[in-house]
């Protein structure tokens, strides 16, 4: 076993002078082993425990930051910050990541303070040089901005560069060469009907339930029976993490009886945390599938397909993520001849009718958008509402 990082520098004596090394360079400290030295050693400490060793050794050196630098630290507390309470990390990362890959293209060895609002627009364009449309090229700015303003905060850039970037406007529809998408629309029943004889059954529950109860996708590939409330006569859908769940909201969704039905077989012998749809058995369903229309003599090396995961060179994922999830109703709806959909159009088909049926005070309920200013009475009187139409709903 690997000996536990040090994640404190330690001090060290460097012929008459007190050093330690933190984010790849080695800090001053004075006279070694002298009342100040080990002052200003604890002072160190202290910041590279608060914040990250990049960041103080930013501070500390006498030469300007360069951009590449100031990303470096920057990217340091991303990955350590966007995180779900598992230990894994969200998508946000990533997405600073490619954000702030074309600034240190463009950048890398310019000083961080010299990053002014010419430079963000110079970024912006070749972002839409690479193709990207207009609503994530505003996006990927604003996480850009987002980077230079963590900066600021520890130090690193002047914060009057903070208002200068803000000054950068967003691009406007229509009115740049970025291009425009459609906004995505609920997908057609039809194709859903089409494409769900092509799924394996647990692709096919999954896909059901969020066709009859409006979840996310995400929600949906990250499912254990603690996260349903089976009490009452009504399901209810409370996931203890969620994607408000960092702003201290809580999420509470009535199921209709036709959900409950499609979950009840899934649940039987689960454990409280255990993830209800599983990726290896899709897997195996699928093979399943394969042998049965198979015509010519299964072939010896894959007459066994009950290998443990950890003997395999590429084992399954434990949980399906929202790509390869995609990726099995994809596969599916071009066996069917149907047209191409996501699994977040099924939540757009679902608010739809809702909406036509119930009216729009009612959608944001079953959806689980909530205000952070509503009061907990109303919440209650929401998810009673709720409830009544996820009645009717069957």
């Amino acid at each position: 076993m690997a000996r536990p990082k040090n994640v404190l520098p330690p001090y060290k004596r460097h012929k008459p002078e007190a050093r330690c090394w933190v984010g790849g360079h080695w800090l001053s400290l004075g006279p070694y082993d002298s009342p100040e030295s080990r002052a200003e050693f604890a002072r160190v400490c202290a910041e590279v425990a608060a914040g990250n060793a990049n960041a103080v050794a930013a501070r500390a050196t006498t030469k300007a930051i360069t951009v590449g630098e100031l990303i470096v630290a920057f990217k340091e507390y991303a990955e350590g910050y966007y995180i779900r309470p598992d230990g894994t990390q969200t998508g946000e990362a990533n997405e600073y990541g490619q954000a702030l890959r074309v600034a240190r293209e463009l950048y890398g060895h310019t000083p961080a303070k010299e990053f002014g609002p010419l430079a963000l627009k110079a970024v912006r364009q070749k972002m839409v040089e690479r193709g990207w449309c207009r609503v994530r090229v505003n996006r990927q700015v604003n996480r850009v901005r987002r980077c230079w303003k963590w900066g600021a905060s520890e130090e690193m850039v002047p914060g009057s560069l903070v208002a200068d970037l803000a000054a950068v406007a967003g691009l406007r529809k229509n009115r740049s060469v970025a291009p425009e998408t459609e906004p995505i629309g609920p997908v057609p029943d039809a194709h859903f009907r089409a494409t769900l004889p092509e799924l394996v059954p647990t692709v096919r529950a999954m896909v059901e339930l969020q066709r009859t109860a409006g979840l996310r996708p995400c929600e949906v590939t990250r499912l254990v029976p603690a996260d349903i409330d089976t009490s009452g006569e009504l399901w209810i859908f409370a996931p203890a993490e969620h994607k408000m769940s960092h702003l201290g909201r809580d999420k509470a969704i009535p199921l209709p009886p036709s959900a409950r039905t499609i979950l009840e077989p899934w649940l039987k012998g689960k454990a409280p945390d255990e993830i209800v749809f599983s990726p290896w058995a899709a897997r195996k369903e699928m093979y399943e599938r394969r042998r049965a229309k198979r015509k010519s003599k299964v072939q010896p090396s894959q007459a066994d397909r009950s290998k443990p995961e950890s003997a395999k060179t590429r084992p399954t994922r434990a949980k399906f993520t929202t790509q390869n999830y995609g990726s099995w109703i994809a596969r599916a709806a071009k066996r069917a001849g149907a047209p191409h959909w996501h699994p977040n159009q099924l939540r757009h088909l679902f608010a739809s009718e809702v909406r036509a049926r119930h009216g729009l005070e009612v959608a944001p309920i079953l959806l689980g958008h909530k205000r952070a200013d509503v009061t907990q009475v109303y919440a209650e009187k929401n998810l009673a509402a709720g409830m009544e139409v996820a009645k009717k709903m069957g």
